[in-house]
């Protein structure tokens, strides 16, 4: 295989199995850097896709399209950035799987990026509500984020785990290809299909919804009396979003991301690639 084509399957396996090994060793500092570094860059992505949905009068199926596209800025910046997703670290659990690395360790990686996530998404929020994005369009953009907090907050438990497992199926599979890219066109291109496809089903993750629910939460403080109240008007009563409900969303989806990363995508992809084989270089 020449240099310029794509990894195939089992060289992306080994490949993941080696960054897992890599990045469950990476020092705590650094970690935690790129981990705030991802999270910001999911914010940025939220961010502009809160100010794409505020489009009235488009077609339902290529609003959502458009609302996709724009939230793949996230991904897009954390992939060739090279920063920390706890999402996307999901796929760590190959190496766990094959002993290179301890539980440890693994569950060390998942709790410093799931923190500094956590810590770059909310910054992200305090800053788009300290620049008044939210008043953007007549307010239009801040009764958007209303809207998008409430409706996630309106999920069942059941449904938010759900989402939670088929969006961080997609968000693996998107961090899985772009370990067998070759340039960063290539890993721009494999990220883009997958994470619209979330993004438009309205499946649930967890490091972008530390942006939309309390972006939401703040949004409602902001607006005038009359504007948040036409922003509710289409919800069901009492859709008002608050923090213990914000909470009552991050947990399920937490958990049902770690399983469509986990079992749907890393261990899957182990079984048929590196179960019983001996550690080897990857490319």
């Amino acid at each position: 295989m020449s240099d310029v084509d794509a990894l195939l399957p089992p060289a992306i396996a080994a490949r993941a199995e080696e960054i897992g090994v890599q990045k469950a060793n990476s020092p705590a500092f650094a970690l935690f850097a790129l981990a705030v570094l991802a999270g910001a860059f999911i914010a940025l992505g939220a961010a502009f896709s809160t100010v794409v949905a505020t489009a009235p009068g488009v077609p339902f199926g290529v609003h959502r399209l458009l609302i996709g596209l724009s939230f793949c800025l996230g991904l897009v910046l954390v992939i060739v950035g090279g920063a920390e997703l706890f999402t996307g670290n999901n796929l760590i659990a190959m190496a766990w799987a094959s002993r290179r690395i301890g539980t440890r360790a693994l569950l060390r990686n998942w709790g410093i990026v799931l923190a500094g996530n956590a810590a770059g998404a909310i910054g992200t929020v305090l800053l788009v509500d300290a620049a008044g994005l939210h008043s953007l369009a007549g307010e239009a953009v801040g009764q958007t984020a209303v809207r998008i907090a409430a409706a996630k907050c309106a999920l069942s438990p059941l449904e938010a785990y759900s989402r939670g497992i088929l969006c961080n199926a997609l968000v693996c599979l998107a961090v899985w290809q772009s370990y067998g890219a070759r340039s960063t066109v290539d890993r721009i291109a494999v990220v883009i299909f997958p994470v619209t496809a979330f993004v438009a089903m309205g499946l649930e993750h967890s490091i972008a919804n530390l942006y939309f629910l309390p972006a939401g939460i703040l949004a409602a403080e902001d607006l005038t009396p009359a504007a948040l109240a036409q922003a509710l008007s289409a919800l069901p009563t009492d859709a008002l979003p608050t923090w213990g409900r914000a909470l009552a969303n991050l947990i399920p989806v937490t958990l049902g991301n770690i399983v469509g990363g986990t079992v749907l995508v890393a261990a899957v992809y182990w079984a048929v690639y590196r179960r019983g084989v001996k550690d080897e270089p990857s490319e």
